[in-house]
């Protein structure tokens, strides 16, 4: 499915020079990225790159200590995720925000319940409830028997979908997808991909937080490396391989370095191996000049 991104106007969601401390500890420093609508922006970076940092500031839970947040053009500062809720900033997290016991249906409207009734009367409207939940999951071929059934009772990759399509359905212009593919099978990250796709088909714009570059690169449209709270560069697909991106992501100057001082380790025990098997000959050879001394036969006058 191509993109539908033109890059025309302002960009939907934009960070300059963004960095975040926690007192001396530098979390992120100058980091700079944009997501335009139709787009699917990859933030990619290995444990401690700073990932989830930028997602906090990105959603509202953090604020950045130096740099500009920019919504549809315009400066924010939020205090809150009510807040970058509020302008259409949806967050996915990885530890989904469902209560496995609870239905389909209840899940997907936790938090924003339709009722029907007024006062002591008013009660959760099971029926526009479930209707709703039925034809949204149906939108992503997600085919349930029973919209009360334990959402726990879906697999990994469907509960993803079903927070996917919950913020998609509330209205949501930009996504935050943090590892959404983590520790899913090849079908079931196949399911979150499909569903990522069909969100920037709807001009939504996606930013899908991976360590994995073989689920990000199929789907990516523009790829942000971050390496240690920095960013390592931010490409468009036509610009750099997979290839390219895996080598970054694991430090392709400090594999270089570390190979060569591999080599010069082994050069090293090589020598030292070589000088241990020589002392080893000239003890043993005094070894046996001492033996034969200690046996031969003594005179006596």
């Amino acid at each position: 499915m191509s993109s539908m991104v033109t890059n025309e106007g302002p960009p939907l969601l934009e960070v300059q020079n963004v960095s975040k401390y926690f007192g001396s500890v530098i979390a992120l420093k100058d980091i700079s990225m944009k997501l335009y609508a139709g787009q699917v922006m990859c933030l990619l970076g290995d444990n401690g790159a700073g990932k989830s940092t930028l997602i906090k500031i990105l959603s509202g839970v953090h604020q950045p200590s130096e740099g500009q947040y920019f919504f549809e053009g315009k400066e924010v500062h939020f205090n809150s995720p009510r807040d970058a809720l509020n302008v259409g900033i949806a967050t996915v997290y990885q530890d989904l925000a469902m209560i496995p016991l609870m239905g389909i249906a209840r899940n997907f409207f936790l938090g924003s319940e339709p009722t029907k009734g007024w006062g002591p009367f008013r009660r959760f409207d099971v029926n526009f409830a479930n209707r709703v939940t039925r034809e949204e999951l149906a939108k992503i071929g997600i085919q349930v028997r029973d919209t009360a059934q334990p959402v726990g009772t879906l697999s990994g990759g469907e509960r993803q979908s079903v927070a996917i399509a919950r913020a998609v359905y509330f209205g949501a212009k930009v996504l935050i997808l943090d590892e959404p593919t983590a520790a899913l099978g090849v079908k079931e990250a196949g399911i979150v991909l499909r569903y990522i796709a069909q969100a920037r088909a709807k001009g939504l714009g996606v930013i899908f937080i991976t360590h994995n570059p073989h689920h990000a690169y199929p789907i990516g449209d523009h790829f942000t490396l971050l390496n240690r709270g920095r960013s390592m560069g931010s490409f468009a697909k036509s610009e750099i391989s997979r290839e390219e991106i895996t080598a970054m992501m694991a430090g392709g100057e400090e594999l270089e370095t570390l190979s060569f001082e591999l080599a010069e380790f082994a050069r090293t025990d090589a020598i030292a191996g070589s000088s241990l098997a020589e002392a080893a000959r000239e003890f043993e050879q005094e070894a046996e000049v001492l033996h034969e001394d200690q046996h031969e036969p003594r005179q006596v006058e």
